[in-house]
């Protein structure tokens, strides 16, 4: 990888997303060019005062964590029961052979690892989502981490339709979550559908963003907060 030398003064990190934002974002651009689609919104709106109505979207940090603990509970439940209502004891087998303390650090230490991996995919699937519909792509994407919660979030700097941001908040809940989730209850492995399940909880901030939006007009314009966990609305008058 090659970076001019007057962004030295760039931290490493910063070079390395933009890099990755130009290369994905050209990828986008080649896609979209070889099949004819028109995957990104090219052009840019005006908010005057005149015109939108600014309104402040935003959610707490605390209670989504709070809230995504008793959420935890009925998902739990549901998609657990349903499980077992298809697959009978299938559910203890875990439990019943081969138990040993070297198993369950073995499997706990791939659970942990798949989660980790969920957490990225899952702001990266945002990212990819919201670039579908950005005038600059990818570049207009940032990622990092709320340090006082050390929550990882994705950032889109431009402003989208409400319909636009509605999907890139939905996706990681959908992909990560009610697929795997659903997935396991067909092919009848629990440890999939666990991970649906916890996928779906971590989702539970960008749920509330959704519903905070849901009767928002959908032609109208959402702008991500710089700082916190939410969003600008531009209303149209």
């Amino acid at each position: 990888m090659w970076f001019h030398p007057l962004s030295i003064r760039i931290p490493i990190w910063e070079q390395i997303q933009i890099f990755i934002s130009w290369e994905i974002d050209v990828y986008f651009e080649t896609i979209s060019l070889f099949y004819g689609l028109n995957l990104q919104k090219k052009d840019y709106v005006t908010f005057t005062e005149k015109d939108y109505e600014k309104v402040l979207r935003t959610i707490s940090i605390e209670k989504a964590n709070k809230l995504g603990i008793i959420v935890l509970i009925p998902v739990f439940v549901v998609f657990t029961g349903i499980h077992s209502f298809f697959w009978g004891n299938h559910l203890l087998d875990y439990f019943r052979t081969d138990f040993s303390p070297i198993k369950i650090l073995r499997d706990g230490s791939l659970f942990f690892i798949a989660c980790l991996i969920g957490i990225v995919l899952h702001e990266l699937i945002h990212g990819i989502s919201f670039a579908l519909f950005a005038k600059r792509g990818f570049r207009a994407i940032r990622f990092g981490i709320m340090a006082p919660f050390l929550t990882p979030y994705c950032h889109c700097t431009e402003p989208l339709k409400i319909r636009h941001y509605l999907f890139g908040a939905l996706t990681p809940a959908v992909i990560l979550g009610l697929g795997p989730a659903i997935t396991g209850l067909f092919i009848g492995k629990y440890l999939v559908t666990f991970l649906g399940i916890v996928f779906i909880v971590s989702a539970i901030g960008d749920l509330m963003i959704a519903h905070l939006l849901w009767e928002e007009k959908p032609t109208d314009y959402a702008q991500d907060h710089p700082s916190e966990a939410g969003c600008f609305v531009f209303r149209k008058r």
